[in-house]
């Protein structure tokens, strides 16, 4: 049900062909790395081919890197820890390829390379997605089905892989899948429906409907919960800082997200003031549903939302115990080798917990158009963007993203179980959409865009060919004098540093210089090389991602701007300050949570202890604060006016602000 910032960076590195080992298709090779290795392959390439390959992670988790015939990066691949690690490619220049097998930080272990398929690169929409989707075309890996929707119905629609590993059930286009937060558009629509028919008015207090909510100090409306602007803890994040193990499939019950915001002294923010996306909001919402209908959520949204529209195969699942017919089961890759089949989170239900199919997914995307079932107001006011109490709009409505692709209007949501995920995009000037389910995170990132050109390309912008009308597109020769202007490396030490993503605290980029190259590193990445391009821009030639650093009057950096997906700022971490490390030792105690914490100094520095996580390693920021990972990003320490530590705030996104008190 999660999503979150997902920034890619890529390692380009050159290679030396006279050291690899020339690879043939379907041939396995097999090998051994140490820290610090690198196996190198090479293989022999005509233009505009499809490749396709396996690594077998034995003992050691590999991270495989493909490059062209002038050492530039072409595909990297590092997904799973164990088993099967898939990666695939499309050739443009005849030549020379390089693999470069690598083991994940310091791990040490066998793997086996195979190349298992080359072929002409698809050309045909079908054969396109048959390509993107190799890796699951097999009967040992967990599957994924796509629906291409065009004016309400399935205009293609094929499954891939298995739906079950254990009894060896494949997966088909009508198997019930987990479409985890792609649920939210439903319950959504459940609540504007209700209003539409006068049972509950969207800007009415929650607390009407649920009075056990504690009164925080300003009202938070259904309208704040649909569009994520509450200031409610999310519970996911706030039980995993309490020390819940959700990757291991600790229960939640969905009473508990009650009990979460019972225990929230206060709001995050103001109400309507802030977006920050929170599945304890739907969790909510879904409870209003049954508290003025009467009904279980599960039966009022099969008596009212799916069979009305015909969706057979859709259900609400009340608890990860549930049983849903039929349903897919979801799979991550076993550190022992090969798949272990996981729970679904608990507590699910409103915010996810929703199974369903292609066909029956189709159909409620054709609602979309038709208004059917809901009626047009319904429909416009969950297709619009939510404008915050500042006037900035937040490009979400209710229950859905509103956006573009490639110039095209869209509604759309992804989601995401400890396992399953799910894609829904829809094109409501168009009537065209794409719906992408699977039991196993490792769809390609680029299938979405990939299948979406494919089959209705037409509908997008064209992109300018930057060959055609050359002497029309020509710069001018004195704009390319003020843009290209030579940069002095030595410049670049002002901007040496490291800088957290606002969006994601705890998510740093760090950056330094090499004589006259210049590299960034962001957390838990390998570290790649960026190229000046004009004025303070540098950008990354692997990914489509840059980074401009924004220069204050007196000619600091404390600011940078990353480019990738957006504009997403990052600030400045405080380097070089004296600390006295044994003032933040000691044990922490939160009453919200009922929670311990630890901080102990090692070797690396402070580290933050808990029975249940592994340890993590404390970054000083700046003044008070330090950054550290999951499930606490952020820790900002608070003295009394003695100068002695008396706890710290701690926080990761989602959840913040949660008081840790120190107890000696």
């Amino acid at each position: 049900m999660k999503r979150t910032l997902f920034l890619v960076f890529l390692f380009v590195f050159a290679q030396a062909v006279a050291a690899q080992t020339p690879l043939s298709l379907g041939e396995s090779v097999e090998g051994a790395l140490v820290h610090g290795d690198e196996d190198r392959y090479s293989i022999d390439l005509a233009a505009d081919q499809f490749v396709a390959g396996w690594a077998d992670q034995i003992s050691v988790d590999v991270v495989i890197s493909v490059f062209g015939p002038e050492g530039e990066l072409v595909e990297q691949v590092d997904v799973s820890g164990r088993g099967v690690e898939s990666f695939q490619f499309e050739v443009e220049d005849a030549g020379t390829y390089g693999i470069a097998i690598e083991p994940f930080e310091d791990e040490e272990g066998d793997y086996a390379l195979v190349i298992d398929r080359i072929e002409p690169v698809a050309t045909e929409p079908a054969e396109i997605v048959d390509q993107l989707m190799a890796s699951f075309n097999r009967n040992t890996s967990p599957g994924v089905v796509v629906g291409v929707v065009r004016d309400g119905e399935l205009a293609f629609s094929k499954a891939y892989g298995m739906a079950n590993l254990t009894y060896s059930v494949p997966f088909t286009v009508d198997t019930p899948t987990n479409i985890g937060s792609t649920s939210k558009q439903f319950t959504a629509f459940a609540i504007t429906m209700l209003a539409e028919r006068g049972e509950l008015e969207l800007d009415d207090d929650v607390r009407d409907y649920i009075p056990e909510l504690p009164d925080l100090g300003e009202t938070v409306t259904l309208r704040h919960l649909l569009t994520h602007t509450s200031g409610y803890r999310e519970f996911l994040n706030t039980l995993a800082i309490g020390g819940r193990r959700l990757d291991l499939g600790d229960g939640i019950e969905h009473e508990e997200l009650i009990e979460v915001v019972k225990r929230q002294p206060e709001l995050q923010n103001s109400p309507g003031s802030e977006w920050n996306y929170n599945n304890t909001a739907y969790g909510l919402l879904a409870e209003v549903v049954v508290r003025v209908t009467g009904e279980s959520f599960p039966d009022w949204m099969r008596a009212n939302v799916f069979e009305p529209l015909g969706m057979t195969n859709t259900y609400v699942r009340f608890s990860n115990m549930h049983i849903v017919p039929g349903a897919s089961q979801g799979y991550v890759p076993s550190e022992e080798g090969g798949w272990q089949n996981v729970s679904d989170l608990g507590g699910a239900m409103g915010a996810g917990g929703i199974y369903s199919t292609v066909g029956d997914l189709a159909k409620w995307m054709d609602n979309y158009r038709t208004a059917e079932l809901g009626g047009r107001h319904v429909i416009d006011q969950m297709t619009t963007s939510y404008e915050l109490t500042d006037g900035e709009e937040t490009g979400y409505g209710f229950g859905l993203f509103i956006d573009e692709m490639r110039g095209a209007r869209r509604i759309q949501h992804g989601g995401a179980d400890t396992a399953h995920r799910s894609e829904f995009g829809f094109l409501p000037d168009d009537n065209v959409g794409l719906i992408i389910l699977s039991n196993f995170a490792g769809v390609p990132g680029n299938a979405p865009e990939r299948i979406s050109e494919a089959f209705f390309g037409d509908v997008f912008e064209v992109e300018e060919d930057e060959g055609l009308q050359a002497e029309e597109a020509a710069p001018d020769p004195v704009e390319l004098a003020e843009t290209e202007t030579e940069f002095n490396s030595a410049d670049f030490d002002a901007f040496v540093g490291r800088y957290e993503m606002e969006e994601a605290p705890g998510f740093i980029l760090a950056f330094r210089r090499d004589g006259d190259n210049f590299y960034t590193q962001a957390t838990g990445q390998p570290e790649l090389e960026i190229f000046h391009t004009t004025g303070t821009t540098f950008e990354l030639r692997v990914a489509e991602a840059s980074v401009t650093f924004n220069r204050n009057d007196d000619g600091t950096v404390s600011t940078i701007t990353l480019h990738q997906n957006g504009d997403h700022p990052a600030n400045r971490l405080e380097e070089g300050v004296d600390l006295e490390l044994a003032d933040y030792t000691g044990l922490y105690f939160s009453e919200e949570l009922e929670a311990f914490y630890s901080i102990v100094v090692e070797e690396e520095g402070l580290v933050l202890q808990h029975r249940r996580w592994d340890d993590i390693n404390l970054s000083h920021t700046s003044e008070e604060n330090f950054s550290g990972g999951f499930p606490i990003a952020t820790l900002d320490f608070v003295r009394d006016e003695q100068g002695v530590i008396t706890g710290f705030m701690a926080g990761n996104g989602r959840a913040r602000d949660i008081w840790f008190e120190k107890e000696d």
